[in-house]
């Protein structure tokens, strides 16, 4: 079974989002980096990129296959995780600590809410 963390929201598409006042960290969950295999490169959004609610944010690739990195929440991307750059697998072993992929000031914080908290996705998984 797939890790589902305390402490972090979950969107439907399998991103997590953690929040640190009016700025939350995101990236995909365990399920997702498992589902995808070995993740080989990302194409990540430049910090001041403006992201939107369910858009795609940017893409990762895996060894057989691409995917959207969908955003759990609408903003601006504050930090981009450059250490991906270098080493993509990141994701595969650590992906809610090393594996992060952007940081997002909210645009409007009550997004959140909407979020999955962890046993709501734990059920969705199953």
């Amino acid at each position: 079974m797939s890790e589902v963390i305390e402490g972090v929201h979950y969107h439907e598409a399998h991103d997590w989002l953690s929040v640190d006042g009016d700025t939350g960290t995101t990236g995909i969950t365990d399920y997702a980096q498992a589902e995808l295999g070995d993740i080989v490169f990302l194409e990540l959004p430049e910090v001041g990129t403006e992201v939107t609610l369910g858009e795609s944010y940017g893409t990762v690739e895996a060894v057989k296959t691409v995917a959207d990195l969908v955003s759990p929440v609408t903003g601006k991307v504050v930090e981009v995780n450059e250490q991906l750059q270098e080493d993509a697998s990141l994701v595969n072993t650590d992906p809610y600590g090393e594996g992060w992929t952007i940081r997002i000031r909210f645009a409007d914080e009550r997004e959140v809410e909407e979020l999955m908290t962890p046993e709501a996705y734990r059920d969705f998984l199953s």
